[in-house]
């Protein structure tokens, strides 16, 4: 190489060289696990959550997506997280000022466990005790959960996390069923609610409260009158044996100590009805809100212990325990409140009303999944030789990207090679791999634990088909000191993803526009003429 051409060279790395001192890039965030047994590590970070949602569905990894309130970003700005639930961990505890404020996304139809957000003012209930409120909650959730489901538990199946200051007091509650999860958090909200139409009433009058149980009334609305309950707070004596409870009806439970009072002095629910909504964003044990620092601990009157385990920590068992949608599809029970189920284990028709929480939008007879393409794809496959079958139901296990239909009408068994005579079949179809199979409700094939061999989805409905994502599209990276910063490729397009500054631009286009009218001449009609003339001799 000649010496012009090695200084030349030269020249062009010192320029570049100091470019990146003028912009220096974030580096980018490379995960690394201790646990070499780990599967592969997902770190992706997104400005809008359907982004981040879409993209967790391409991933063959057990990812899931979070949200993540940053400093100085603004109030309620958020970005979203992609990534497994132990890398997730493996940070949470590293990262705490930049992964504080972090909220599980639950996913719309994904199975999930029961969960409440409790909380009123301390100033505008002063004579409240919040701890008997809670522990009387849960006895009352259990015994509904025995008379509904024939499902035994207590406060030790109940993981509770406080968040309470000197002026809020605030509780989650996480109900661990043994082997049983609910269909999704809609269904949670209905049963919930239902449970709950006797204090609903007591309240009806706020209209704090109606707005926030507008989602659930008008479909369990009971005409029958209860009897009139004076809200008296709990103190140290509680509700129990009060005149109140003296006017109720025979069997009916005393709910009054769900009243709490707000700023207005109205009455409202000491439960928040507003959380169980596709998409909620719920905060993680650990994560404060942004600009507080009460985060979530376990409560000092917490019961639940998670079982030990040696390949994992105390703590994480908590953290695990507490993500809502944490939920596999092995051994599960699922629990709904539109279901002919709702007996108790004598077979006798239960307390509350079930009656049923529907989606609008249905297609022949059956509510649609999350993935309508998947839904009709099922369709097809029983739904041939003159047998038109059906979806039953369905079930997502988002931890598993799973979704589980069960099958009425149409009864072939790859196992006996023939219909089955009064047993139904399961189509299980698997987001992540891309395939799905079939089982039955056969006693026989259950025994065996039959599965049928794994067959491809059709390209059509496969997502990693369909969405594509470039590495270089991240707006947001983190650097393995913690710190999350736009990329630099947002940087320099001027900060709007690759487009530059609309408002800016569109400002000042506007500005120069309006120099242009007050400087320019008018032209003359002869003029313009003229020039059209000229160009059509062209």
């Amino acid at each position: 190489m000649r010496k012009r051409d090695w200084g030349d060279r030269v020249k062009q790395v010192e320029n570049l060289a100091q470019s990146y001192q003028r912009a220096p890039l974030c580096s980018k965030y490379q995960p690394r696990l201790a646990q070499p047994s780990q599967p592969s590590s997902v770190w992706r970070l997104f400005p809008k959550q359907s982004s981040a949602l879409a993209f967790a569905q391409t991933c063959k990894e057990d990812v899931h997506v979070f949200a993540l309130e940053r400093e100085g970003g603004g109030t309620g700005q958020r970005i979203f997280l992609v990534t497994s639930y132990t890398e997730l961990w493996h940070y949470y505890r590293t990262y705490k000022e930049s992964l504080m404020h972090c909220y599980e996304v639950i996913p719309e139809g994904a199975v999930c466990k029961l969960y409440f957000d409790l909380e009123f003012q301390r100033v505008w209930n002063p004579s409240l005790d919040g701890e008997k409120m809670v522990a009387l909650l849960i006895q009352y959730v259990c015994k509904k959960l025995d008379e509904v489901y024939g499902l035994k538990c207590s406060s030790g199946d109940v993981l509770n996390l406080d968040s309470s200051t000197e002026d809020k007091f605030s509780r989650h509650l996480i109900f661990l069923l043994p082997n049983a999860a609910f269909k999704d958090n809609s269904h949670i909200g209905s049963f919930i609610h239902t449970i709950l139409t006797p204090v609903l009433k007591l309240a009806s009058k706020s209209s704090h409260l109606e707005e926030n149980s507008a989602a659930f009334t008008s479909d369990q609305q009971s005409t029958e009158p209860l009897a009139s309950i004076e809200h008296s707070p709990i103190g140290d004596g509680g509700m129990l044996g009060s005149p109140q409870a003296k006017r109720r009806k025979p069997g009916e439970d005393d709910l009054s100590f769900l009243l709490v009072n707000n700023k207005e002095g109205q009455t409202q629910l000491f439960v928040d009805l507003g959380v169980y909504t596709k998409n909620r964003n719920f905060r993680l044990y650990k994560s404060s809100k942004l600009g507080k620092n009460a985060a979530f601990m376990v409560a000092k009157d917490n019961q639940f212990s998670p079982k030990p385990d040696k390949h994992v920590t105390m703590e994480e068992n908590i953290f695990l325990a507490s993500l809502i949608s944490n939920v596999r599809y092995t051994g599960q029970r699922i629990l709904m409140w539109d279901a002919p189920e709702f007996r108790n284990t004598k077979g006798t028709e239960p307390e509350v009303s079930s009656r049923a929480y529907t989606h609008t939008d249905c297609l022949g007879g059956h509510q649609h999944s999350p993935y309508r393409d998947v839904d009709d794809f099922v369709l097809t496959l029983v739904c041939k030789d003159d047998i038109r079958g059906s979806i039953r139901r369905w079930n997502y296990f988002v931890s598993e990207q799973l979704l589980v239909y069960d099958i009425l009408h149409y009864r072939w068994c790859h196992n006996v090679g023939r219909f089955h005579k009064s047993n139904n079949i399961m189509i299980l179809v698997d987001l992540r791999e891309e395939v799905w199979y079939q089982k039955c409700h056969d006693p026989e094939c259950r025994r065996l634990n039959y599965r049928s061999s794994n067959y491809p989805l059709p390209d059509s409905i496969c997502i990693s088909h369909l969405l594509k994502e470039d590495e270089e599209d991240q707006l947001y990276l983190m650097d393995e000191a913690g710190n999350i910063e736009l990329s630099q490729r947002y940087t320099q397009a001027g900060g709007t993803e690759g487009w530059g500054d609309c408002a800016a631009d569109d400002a000042c286009y506007l500005e120069a526009l309006e120099e242009v009218e007050r400087t320019a001449e008018e032209v003359s009609d002869e003029l313009m003429l003229m020039a059209a003339d000229e160009f059509e001799n062209m």
